[in-house]
């Protein structure tokens, strides 16, 4: 791995966006979009960001709390924005924040976020180390800073159900 590869990056440089219209096989009988569908693509979302603040392969080791705040119907657009909150060693936390836009009425809703955390790896699934991140704004910042205190409540979760077993 060159030095260049770690050089750090502006969160700027990893935020990503993808777009989805909800099809009829996305759905559920009533229409409303399918809540692992929407998970998955959160899940898509996240790893583009990971890809490119780590530009390597990247596996997905959690996904934090979703709530789903609003319905997404049948031919609604979902826009999923995402971003490297903050680098450990080898793992990084990813930001997700899902947006149902209606086109026709011009109006959009906040669904959904979540906290992913992937891990980068090289081709044969060894860990590699991953460059820091460099948060430039207020929000940014708040972002990195919360990101910490999540890995804490992670790792005590994790400790908590290993001596449970």
């Amino acid at each position: 791995m060159t030095d260049d590869m770690l050089a750090p990056r502006p969160v700027r440089d990893s935020q990503s966006e993808m777009a989805e219209i909800v099809l009829p096989n996305d759905a559920n009988p009533l229409a409303a979009l399918l809540g692992g569908r929407l998970m998955h693509w959160i899940d898509l979302a996240g790893a583009m960001a990971a890809h490119r603040h780590s530009r390597n392969y990247v596996v997905t080791a959690s996904v934090d709390h979703i709530d789903f705040l609003v319905p997404v119907r049948v031919g609604d657009l979902v826009i999923l924005r995402s971003s490297v909150n903050r680098v450990f060693h080898t793992s990084m936390e990813v930001g997700v924040k899902v947006f149902v836009e209606n086109y026709i009425a011009d109006t959009a809703q906040h669904v959904a976020s979540a906290h992913l955390t992937f891990v980068a790896i090289d081709s044969a699934g060894e860990r590699l180390k991953v460059a820091a991140v460099i948060p430039e704004t207020d929000e940014q910042r708040r972002r990195y800073d919360d990101a910490g205190r999540r890995r804490e409540i992670r790792r005590s979760e994790l400790e908590r159900r290993r001596k449970t077993r």
